[in-house]
């Protein structure tokens, strides 16, 4: 029972991403050589001023007396055999010895209490992290799929800030720490994990994982906590695709269909698969991007605009280029256009934005 309310506590944990420390042995290493320092000033303050103290045992202070009071100074036990009694050394011991005792005292517990505060200091982050995350984007499932998409997200402009990720695993959610991104350790089926990542106020969401069944629950259960995100999800199977659009998704993808039909089409055209592919990934050569019309295009035909046009999307109708009713190019129309990865527009989305076919 106690392993498992370990677990439990371990999977309701939001895993922000960790800071940038040093490793423990060299904190340790740098915090005993300071205190080294502080013991090895006070010996010498202590030994260049040893008229002005008196030792009980012999009246006189050697080497071994200045090393033996500064040692007893420093851990504040004091034993009051060698004291101070000339008002140079009472003045040098106001005003050097007892910040130095200070100081040295702070050293000592410096690793103590920073893992008092670790706590209060992560629970400080989570809460300011909770605050402030507004219109962010959900990844569940951080295999091959999700992060191909986060990759893609992040090469359009999107902030690791802004990211994150839900997967059942610990060992995918510290890479994904790693890698910079807020991470939650769950099972997405169930709504108290997609509250943790605040599902509620996320703008996409996109569901990756491994088994179609699971993409369904999943889709069901985030579109009933967030009825205006935009979920994209992935299936294996194309018959689990209608099953999923009817569970919330908004576009699905079939993962196997697709990488078959990129490798038919290498088949016949290794040239064609290699054009598509370059689409496929964003940020080189050739990207698709949705951009809305501008001024100077409103009222021309399709084929006219200095971009290669695919589609048009006039409401939530998506035209093809060849489709009649597509042109004149109306205002308030957004083209879906192939440009190259290094020409950006204002307005733009890549990789298609919301279109929704027809």
């Amino acid at each position: 029972m106690a392993r498992q309310a370990d677990e439990q506590l371990a999977v309701s944990r939001v895993h922000l991403p960790k800071q940038t420390v040093e490793r423990p042995l060299r904190q340790v290493t740098k915090r005993l050589l300071l205190a080294l320092f502080v013991l090895v000033l006070t010996v010498l303050i202590v030994w260049l001023d040893r008229g002005g103290y008196y030792d009980n045992a012999d009246q006189k202070v050697d080497f071994l007396d200045a090393v033996y009071y500064s040692t007893v100074t420093l851990s504040t036990t004091g034993y009051g055999d060698i004291v101070p009694h000339s008002d140079s050394a009472r003045l040098i011991n106001v005003l050097l010895v007892t910040p130095l005792r200070v100081l040295f005292l702070i050293i000592l517990v410096g690793t103590t209490l920073e893992v008092l505060t670790e706590r209060t200091r992560e629970e400080w982050r989570l809460n300011r992290w909770r605050s402030t995350l507004r219109d962010h984007t959900v990844v569940i499932g951080f295999g091959t799929k999700g992060r191909s998409a986060l990759l893609t997200l992040c090469a359009t402009g999107l902030q690791k800030a802004q990211v994150v990720i839900v997967d059942p695993s610990s060992k995918v959610i510290e890479a994904a720490n790693a890698d910079g991104f807020t991470g939650v350790i769950g099972d997405a089926t169930r709504s108290d994990v997609l509250l943790r990542a605040e599902v509620q106020r996320a703008r996409q969401i996109i569901i990756a994982t491994q088994r179609d069944d699971t993409a369904v629950l999943v889709a069901l259960t985030a579109r009933q906590l967030n009825r205006g995100a935009k979920i994209v999800a992935a299936v294996r199977e194309e018959e689990n695709a209608p099953l999923l659009r009817q569970s919330g998704a908004d576009a699905v993808i079939t993962s196997a269909s697709a990488a078959g039909r990129l490798l038919g089409l290498s088949v016949l055209s290794p040239y064609a698969g290699t054009v598509m592919e370059d689409l496929i990934q964003q940020g080189s050569g050739l990207d698709i991007v949705e951009r809305p019309v501008i001024k100077s295009e409103v009222g021309k035909n399709v084929r006219e605009v200095e971009d290669l046009v695919v589609s048009v999307l006039r409401g939530h109708r998506l035209l093809g280029y060849d489709d009649p009713e597509a042109s004149p190019l109306q205002l308030t129309d957004r083209v879906i256009t192939i440009v190259r990865a290094t020409k950006a527009l204002p307005g733009a989305v890549r990789g298609g934005g919301n279109a929704k076919p027809e």
